[in-house]
C-alpha cells in the first residue's frame, strides 16, 4: 500500500493482517503531491523486483484551500492527476514485465468522475491551472470546481491514450478511468457544512464495487470503455 500517513497506514495493515492472518501486507510511504516523493516510492518498489499485476490510482483531495504543492503546482492538479500519471509512468515497465512473464492480463484503473463533463467547454485550460480566482464566495466555488474538473478530464483523457499506446505495443494491460459514486468520505474534510452528512441513496458500497468490477472482472482486453459509470457496471 502506497500511503501519505504511514501510521493511518500501518492501523490498516493491522486490520487486514487480523481478518486475513495470511495476508501479506507492505506500507510504503508515497505523497501523490510530491513528484520526489512518487520518484521515491517508485524506486524503491521497482528495486525489489515484485511482480505488478493491478495498479489503483485513488488518491485524491477535494474542496482544499487554494495552495501549490512543493513543486509549484495547483495541489489538487498535482495530487489527483499528475501524482497519478508519474506513478503510473515508473510503474509501467514493471506491469508490462508482469504481464509478459505470467500471461495473466494486467490492469490500471483511474479513478475518476462523470463531473469532468462540467469543466471548461475548451477542455483542461493549462494556462489557467496555478491560478487563484478569486476571494469572494462565488469565485472560490469556480476555482474549487474547475481545478477538481481539470484532474478528472485529464485522468480520463490519460486512460484513454496510455491504451492506446499499449494496444500498439500488444502489451496485454487494460486502463480504464471509472466514476466512484458518491460517498462521503474523509475526502470532505475542507468543507464542514458536508461533515457527517448522509446520502440515503448512495452507499461506500459503491466505491468499492465499481473498482472490484474493473479488478475482476472478465472484461476482455478489446473491451475496454475507459470511462466507467454507474449504469455500465452490473450491480
Amino acid at each position: 500500500m502506497g500511503v501519505r500517513n504511514a501510521s493511518a497506514g500501518a492501523c490498516v495493515k493491522e486490520v487486514i493482517i487480523k481478518e486475513i492472518p495470511n495476508a501479506k501486507v507492505d506500507v510504503m510511504v508515497l505523497d501523490l503531491s510530491s513528484m520526489s516523493s512518487i520518484r521515491n516510492f517508485a524506486e524503491n518498489f521497482n528495486s525489489q523486483n515484485l511482480p505488478l499485476n493491478i495498479l489503483i490510482n485513488n488518491a485524491g483531495i477535494a474542496f482544499a484551500p487554494f495552495t501549490l504543492s512543493e513543486d509549484d503546482i495547483e495541489l489538487h492538479f498535482a495530487t489527483n492527476h499528475l501524482g497519478h500519471f508519474l506513478l503510473t509512468h515508473l510503474l509501467l515497465e514493471g506491469m508490462k514485465t508482469t504481464a509478459q512473464e505470467t500471461n495473466i492480463e494486467g490492469r490500471i484503473i483511474i479513478v475518476s468522475s462523470d463531473s469532468y463533463k462540467l469543466t471548461y467547454h475548451e477542455g483542461i485550460r493549462f494556462d489557467r491551472i496555478n491560478d487563484e480566482l478569486g476571494k469572494t464566495l462565488f469565485l472560490k466555488i469556480s476555482y474549487f470546481s474547475f481545478s477538481l474538473y481539470f484532474c478528472f478530464l485529464a485522468n480520463i483523457l490519460h486512460a484513454h491514450e496510455l491504451s492506446k499506446q499499449l494496444k500498439h505495443e500488444d502489451v496485454k494491460i487494460t486502463v480504464n478511468a471509472l466514476h466512484p459514486g458518491g460517498i462521503v468520505t474523509n475526502i470532505l474534510r475542507y468543507q464542514g457544512f458536508l461533515d457527517g452528512m448522509t446520502f440515503l441513496y448512495l452507499i461506500l458500497f459503491h466505491l468499492f464495487s465499481h473498482i472490484l468490477y474493473n479488478v475482476t472482472s472478465r472484461m476482455k482486453f478489446e473491451q475496454e470503455k475507459h470511462f466507467l459509470a454507474d449504469f455500465e457496471i452490473p450491480f
